[in-house]
Formats: C-alpha cells, sequence, structure tokens
C-alpha cells in the first residue's frame, strides 16, 4: 500500500467518501484511511493540470499535462499516465507508472525527441519530475512499508502524524510530519525534516473542492525552503468513473496516446 508522503497523488484526482464519528487513535488506521481518501478517488479520474514552476530567482516556467488514473483494485494496483502538452519543448512527453501494492512502483518516461521509454529506477524516485519541484515519487506515493508513523496530535480538525524511513540511508529525509483533516481524511500539509531538524521542504493543499462528490485537492504547492523556489499545481475538467480501458495504460500509449480521452474543452 503506498503512503501519503506527498499531495501530489493527493492532486492527481484525490477524494474522501469516509466520515469519522470519533476520533482515531491508531497511527496505521490514520494512514490506511488517508491513503484510500488520496489515492483511490473511484474506480478511475481525469484531469488536466497546469504546473507553475518558480525559481529562486523568480523566474518561472510552466508545464501543462493530462493525467488518467484506474484502479485495478480499491487500495491495490493502480494505473497512471501523464500526457504533456504544453510547452513546446516538453509536448508528446508521457510518464507511465504501475503502482504497486509492495514493493517500488514501476516507472517510466517516454521521451518523444529521442523516441525514447527511460525506466526510472528506485534510485532517481526522489529526483525532480520534469525540472519541478515534484518527485517522481511524489506521483505514485511512498510504500507505507518503508516508513514507521506516530500519531503525534489530534487538535481540532487535524491529525497530525509523524514519518520516519526505516532506512535512512535511502533518502533525504530523517521525518516528516503530515497534517490530515479529520473530515475528509486528506493530507492538507507535509513537513519534510533533515539530518539538523531543519524543514527544508514543505507541501500544501491550497484548495480543496467537492466534485462527483469527492472532495478533491485542485490546488497544491511544493516549496524547497532549503534552496528557495516552488512548484504550484491547479488542477480543471476533473472527472471520476470514465469507464477508462485497460488498454490505455500500456507501452503502446507512450508514441499512440489515446487521443478520445485527451481532448478536453476550455
Amino acid at each position: 500500500m503506498k503512503s501519503f508522503t506527498c499531495l501530489l497523488a493527493g492532486v492527481l484526482l484525490a477524494s474522501s467518501q469516509l466520515s469519522q464519528a470519533a476520533d482515531l487513535t491508531d497511527a496505521s488506521s490514520i494512514v490506511k484511511q488517508a491513503e484510500l481518501a488520496a489515492y483511490y478517488a473511484g474506480d478511475d479520474g481525469r484531469s488536466a493540470a497546469r504546473m507553475l514552476i518558480t525559481d529562486a530567482q523568480g523566474r518561472t516556467q510552466n508545464r501543462q499535462f493530462i493525467i488518467l488514473r484506474k484502479d485495478r483494485e480499491d487500495g491495490g494496483t493502480q494505473d497512471m499516465m501523464v500526457f504533456f502538452s504544453r510547452p513546446a519543448d516538453v509536448r508528446g512527453t508521457v510518464f507511465r507508472v504501475v503502482k504497486q501494492v509492495d514493493g517500488d512502483d514501476d516507472r517510466w518516461l517516454y521521451l518523444p525527441g529521442l523516441d525514447l521509454v527511460k525506466r526510472i529506477s528506485a534510485g532517481d524516485k526522489r529526483t525532480s519530475f520534469v525540472g519541478s519541484h515534484f518527485f517522481y515519487e511524489d506521483v505514485s506515493g511512498r510504500s507505507v512499508s518503508e516508513d514507521n508513523f506516530t500519531l503525534q496530535k489530534s487538535d481540532g480538525d487535524l491529525y497530525v502524524l509523524e514519518g520516519k524511513p526505516k532506512d535512512p540511508a535511502s533518502v533525504e529525509f530523517t521525518r516528516y510530519e503530515v497534517s490530515i483533516d479529520k473530515q475528509t481524511m486528506l493530507p492538507v500539509k507535509i513537513r519534510f525534516f533533515d539530518a539538523q531538524n531543519r524543514n527544508y521542504r514543505l507541501v500544501e493543499a491550497l484548495k480543496v473542492e467537492t466534485i462527483d462528490g469527492h472532495p478533491t485537492v485542485t490546488h497544491s504547492k511544493v516549496s524547497d525552503l532549503k534552496n528557495g523556489g516552488s512548484t504550484e499545481m491547479q488542477f480543471r475538467f476533473i472527472s471520476y468513473d470514465l469507464g477508462l480501458p485497460d488498454d490505455i495504460f500500456s507501452e503502446r500509449s507512450l508514441r499512440t496516446p489515446p487521443r478520445e480521452w485527451l481532448n478536453l474543452k476550455d
């Protein structure tokens, strides 16, 4: 099962169908419900995204893409495709993910200029995703089996949990704190800390809307608090339960995108 260590997957069609009658006290139960809320809205989903990347000098870049996602089973294996359309230097680039229940996800990046399918190795999963402040791992999530969780606080409308990596040498953080909205079970803020206990990375849900009955993150931001710069994500045309065909989520779609599912109107 995948974790909620970044909000991108929550942004990529996040929702919750869970209602909390009473506060939870078990960290594993909170993690499980938050994962379902952030990753498994309906049986499938689609959204159009706009990404604004701002570097430490204030210079900006834009990215636009469409995300298609389908669950093979609720809370289990999941397929995802990200099709880039703008700007010209990334048009035709496709990111494919097969989310695994146990172990590392399978990730590929198709580079049309080289006609090359590049496999993203486990060692590269916490590197920049197409020049943004999001990581490859942020797209499909981090396995909860890689971290130990404890409930730090249950105040007001939020649960606050701490996650610590079981293998500290495999990641750049020593721990992270995630705040989860009790009503929707969506992660709304994640703070990552380094070996000096400095909060060097911040992930925030800036806007949540209810779409097709699902509370959904429609605006998110990742900030590099150490080096400066940030990336914002805004989503439109979000839909659930479209009946996406299985064959969309294949290597063939890297070179031949399913145009009928990608043509959206403003």
